[in-house]
């Protein structure tokens, strides 16, 4: 990967089947020891087949060193600090980072009491699009791992997004 600070990038997020879902643009904005930070400034056209929202606060985004997920940090103004989807192993090509949602969440909203979403949805398609066993431990074992440590506030789920938020900031003045 050849990108620097402030270079735009692209996020695609697919569901299983290459079935389209989330995609936005973004900047990245640097790496540390916990893996590639991205930037996503309050107005970003975030959009998924019939459905568009232009989230009002800043968030940050890991894309984390190893691990089968993806973190998003919410700076202030919305009602959630910390969402993180559980996919496959998230791979860059170029600008473009892929990965598959595989449908858990791990959420800490304001109150700061976490929780794991979709648990049903998970269930579901399961069954419905035929996940291997494999894509359902990789998941699970992502879930339990993430759970763990944002319920802990261990590392990167510590404040280690405060740094890169005020990073957006500063490339939002330029």
């Amino acid at each position: 990967m050849d990108l620097s600070p402030g270079d735009p990038i692209r996020v695609v997020m697919t569901k299983w089947g290459e079935r389209p879902h989330w995609e936005f643009d973004g900047l990245y904005l640097g790496s540390d020891e916990h893996g590639d930070w991205l930037g996503f400034p309050a107005g970003t056209l975030m959009s998924r087949p019939g459905v568009e929202v232009r989230p009002e606060n800043d968030q940050v985004g890991l894309v984390p060193v190893s691990g089968a997920w993806l973190a998003t940090f919410h700076g202030p103004g919305g009602s959630v600090q910390t969402y993180v989807d559980m996919t496959s192993v998230p791979e860059w090509a170029g600008s473009v980072l892929h990965a598959v949602d595989l449908d858990l969440d791990v959420i800490k909203p304001l109150d700061g009491a976490v929780y794991v979403d979709d648990e049903d949805e998970f269930a579901e398609h399961q069954v419905a699009f035929g996940y291997p066993a494999a894509t359902v431990e990789l998941a699970e074992s992502a879930r339990d791992e993430v759970l763990a440590a944002v319920t802990q506030g261990t590392a990167p789920f510590d404040g280690s997004s405060d740094r890169w938020l005020a990073v957006l900031t500063e490339h939002a003045r330029r």
